[in-house]
């Protein structure tokens, strides 16, 4: 099963989103855009994991008190448009301890956290004049997720959260 841990977004963030994900669409920025239904900020990937119940144990020992997410600034990785968060403490020692708990399954790859939510990959265009959404929301629960292949399309369930 193919997992990862992941702040879910609430109804007013996804909706800022996508509306600017559809000015993109508008200026005529190409590529696969992220489904709303989709759009989260990924706290650590798991990959193939073959006992979730395991990793639901592990996470149980992670502990946070809630905090607000802001988004911020947008960016690049390679082919990748994505739009972050503004600095948070809070939001970095929860990565932090969510990676820490769950070391031993992580996979070697692992990269540094850099908060973000991926919203379009293959992106041809230019996104520069593109007005970065805004809007934030308190964080009051974290979830392991699990991705998977529906009909030619990638589907993300939530299977657990704390």
């Amino acid at each position: 099963m193919r997992l990862f841990v992941a702040i879910t977004l609430t109804k007013e963030l996804q909706t800022s989103l996508t509306g600017m994900m559809h000015e993109m669409k508008k200026a005529e920025i190409k590529g696969s855009y992220t489904p709303t239904a989709n759009l989260h900020l990924t706290l650590a990937f798991l990959g193939e994991v073959e006992d979730p119940e395991v990793i639901k144990e592990v996470l149980k020992s992670v502990s946070y008190k809630p905090f607000r997410l802001s988004l911020d600034e947008k960016g690049t990785f390679g082919d990748t448009f994505w739009i972050g968060v503004k600095g948070n403490q809070s939001l970095s020692k929860l990565a932090k301890d969510v990676r820490s708990a769950l070391a031993a399954y992580l996979p070697e790859e692992e990269r540094d956290f850099i908060p973000h939510i991926t919203l379009v990959r293959k992106v041809f265009g230019n996104t520069k004049a593109i007005k970065t959404a805004k809007g934030e929301m308190m964080v009051k629960k974290v979830s392991l997720m699990r991705s998977q292949q529906k009909n030619g399309k990638q589907v993300y369930t939530e299977i657990f959260s704390f």
